[in-house]
């Protein structure tokens, strides 16, 4: 019987590990964890923790449908480079049309549950972000070093599916929205960097794989990492966030900015890899700021804002 039963469960559990590697299951993850940012940065104090589910769940499927669309579509191409040649696609772990099936059953899974157990508007954005990432910049990737900037805003967009899941659309959901984005471009630009001689056999048109002298890589690097000191501290600007968030997201900023202008520097793969861990941990401990340190009442924050417009207005 154990002869039987092991690899039975061997094969089971290999397609179980098959299927989470194709949905890219670490960047879905990241994904839920900056919609959850954002939903509960709008609910306040009072937090709806069965559609905070919902809106999790929904989020999850539309994101993985999406990245194992992109698989579906770079398996060719990823089968070419090192770092992902053994993705499920190019690895015959799974053929290309399950793939294919199984993105779009989970992407149209999570819109319509999205549409269904939040509102319309978390789901628009849910597809969104469906059609930026597979066809805008997937497309765009062997194209033009642009696809960076242009998949930022695929990983911009769920803070505000969060904010809109838990009520309407706000200034702290924009706020949240700019610093995923403008954290995005050193983050993937360090990731570029490192396997920019794998994007080149890829075919992949990412800024370092084309710029050998890496000064037109560094200088995005810093000046991205420079502005996100000031977009991060908006959160407090806004009254969204109190001083301790603001002393902390102040000291990461500069930190991250330090990290930047070392590669811009010394320009090695090095200074790439610690500024890739830099980012990563830079965005850790930010949303642990945001959530420890945030107001309780941002629909409060929101009013107070509307009634000094007017009262500067003069008209009300």
């Amino acid at each position: 019987m154990n002869g039987v039963r092991g690899p039975w469960w061997r094969h089971v559990r290999g397609a179980m590990v098959a299927y989470l590697e194709l949905t890219k299951i670490r960047l879905a993850a990241l994904v839920l964890l900056t919609t959850f940012v954002g939903f509960v940065f709008r609910s306040g104090s009072t937090i709806d923790l069965g559609l905070l589910a919902w809106t999790l769940f929904g989020t999850g499927l539309t994101a993985a449908g999406s990245l194992a669309l992109n698989q579906w579509i770079e398996a060719g191409r990823d089968a070419l480079m090192e770092r992902t040649r053994m993705r499920p696609i190019p690895a015959g772990l799974i053929r290309p049309r399950m793939a294919v099936g199984t993105g779009f059953a989970l992407t149209v899974l999570g819109v319509a549950t999205l549409a269904l157990k939040t509102n319309l508007l978390t789901a628009a954005l849910g597809l969104l972000v469906v059609l930026i990432y597979v066809v805008a910049y997937t497309p765009l990737k062997p194209v033009s070093s642009l696809c960076t900037l242009v998949g930022a805003f695929c990983g911009a967009i769920p803070p505000l599916m969060g904010w809109t899941a838990a009520g309407s659309l706000a200034r702290g959901g924009w706020i949240l929205a700019t610093i995923l984005f403008v954290w995005q471009i050193p983050h993937f630009l360090a990731i570029a960097w490192i396997y920019r001689e794998d994007y080149v056999r890829g075919g992949f048109r990412m800024l370092p794989a084309y710029d050998p002298s890496g000064s037109a890589t560094s200088r995005m690097v810093v000046l991205y990492s420079a502005a996100l000191l000031p977009i991060s501290l908006g959160l407090t600007a806004a009254r969204l966030t109190g001083w301790v968030y603001s002393v902390g997201a102040a000291t990461l900023g500069l930190s991250l900015l330090y990290l930047g202008i070392t590669l811009y520097r010394s320009r090695t793969h090095a200074a790439a890899r610690r500024l890739f861990l830099g980012s990563v941990l830079y965005l850790a401990a930010l949303i642990a700021l945001m959530i420890v340190d945030r107001n309780p009442d941002p629909q409060t924050t929101d009013r107070d804002h509307v009634a000094l417009l007017v009262s500067a207005d003069g008209s009300w």
